[in-house]
């Protein structure tokens, strides 16, 4: 929760914009996020659970566009005072990276998700996997890249990175700050690390070099406190991990992720013993609370035969399609989509009493 503002009396009297778009790789998939979450609380206004929404789209130019008039982000702000809360939509780039959310607060506007803080330590990688180890989380064995030491020994970067998975199982390199595994590559052979760090350092980001772990790939959203629903939580409780299985000698990149006939998503997860989701659960509320996540948030992990959950990356606004993962994750407890919807504007009002 974000911002001030007076509080509505209830959600039957709140106004919600969806922002969507944006600048990012992510934006495709954006705005199919925002125009599920459009198209559930429309449903909710039809039963008078929510009293409007509109959608905000903002284009590849970073113009948004409200009533279909493009405006700049404040005056798209300053066009949407009767709105009670933004409800983001935005993966990746300015829409997740605190950007976003730093104008709405200066704006004194309440919207959905994570603070300005909480989501632009989320974006970083590195920071997040730092802040992860010395909580005692487990992260694979991982080196930064960054253009100017890439630039200064290239040689010595790569054999630095390449011991990382000296005698394992390969590498993997990805931008510090993307999403939606844009950019990502899962190496089998050394001789491919130079390209693949190049080619992230290409679009202005570090490079980010882990070990590959092999084992079972899961996914673990976090609801935050909110209060004024027979689902009340008291304080943040993870859904069900979900088990994500990528056709054979693929792993969870942008096509399995989206595209029809793409990787399966179990949940809860088949290949986890009890304990072994037990641990993902945890490490998910705790990373959600290190981080100073709010509202809600969605962790990814590798469980190798060890047991022990190993973080690959914490988003704190987790994808709204039809697809994504935190919807089917709230399904498996009886939380339909448009119940989530209002859930976390819930969260981001604070109240919903009359």
């Amino acid at each position: 929760m974000q911002g001030s503002a007076p509080k509505v009396r209830s959600l039957a009297h709140c106004r919600v914009s969806v922002v969507m778009g944006g600048t990012s790789g992510e934006r495709e998939v954006s705005l199919l996020s925002g125009r599920s979450i459009v198209q559930a609380l429309e449903r909710c206004v039809q039963t008078q659970r929510l009293k409007s929404v509109q959608a905000i789209e903002i284009d590849a130019a970073g113009r948004w566009l409200v009533g279909g008039v493009a405006r700049d982000a404040l005056g798209a702000l300053g066009q949407s005072a009767d709105v009670d809360v933004f409800f983001l939509a935005l993966h990746g780039g300015a829409g997740e990276d605190g950007t976003v959310q730093g104008l709405m607060l200066s704006g004194n506007r309440r919207h959905t998700g994570s603070s300005v803080g909480a989501s632009a330590l989320c974006m970083d990688k590195a920071a997040t996997r730092a802040l992860a180890q010395s909580a005692g989380l487990r992260v694979a064995p991982g080196r930064l890249i960054g253009p100017q030491a890439f630039a200064a020994d290239a040689q010595g970067e790569l054999k630095r990175a390449l011991a990382l998975a000296a005698g394992q199982d390969g590498w993997v390199v990805k931008p510090r700050r993307g999403g939606s595994s844009v950019n990502t590559h899962m190496l089998l052979d050394g001789g491919a690390l130079e390209a693949a760090v190049l080619s992230v350092l290409k679009t202005g980001d570090d490079a980010l070099v882990e070990a590959r772990i092999r084992g079972v790939e899961v996914s673990c959203g976090v609801l935050d406190a909110f209060a004024g629903s027979d689902r009340a939580i008291e304080q943040p409780r993870a859904l069900p991990p979900i088990e994500i299985q990528p056709a054979e000698d693929r792993f969870f990149d942008y096509e399995q992720k989206y595209a029809d006939g793409g990787a399966r998503e179990v949940c809860p997860p088949p290949s986890l013993s009890a304990e072994q989701r037990s641990r993902v659960e945890a490490a998910a509320v705790r990373l959600h609370g290190l981080c100073g996540c709010s509202g809600y948030s969605r962790s990814d992990f590798i469980v190798p035969p060890s047991g022990e959950p190993v973080l690959l990356e914490i988003n704190t606004l987790p994808g709204m399609t039809p697809r994504s993962l935190l919807p089917q994750e709230a399904a498996a407890i009886g939380i339909g989509y448009d119940d989530l919807c209002l859930l976390l504007i819930e969260s981001a009002l604070g109240s919903t009493g009359p």
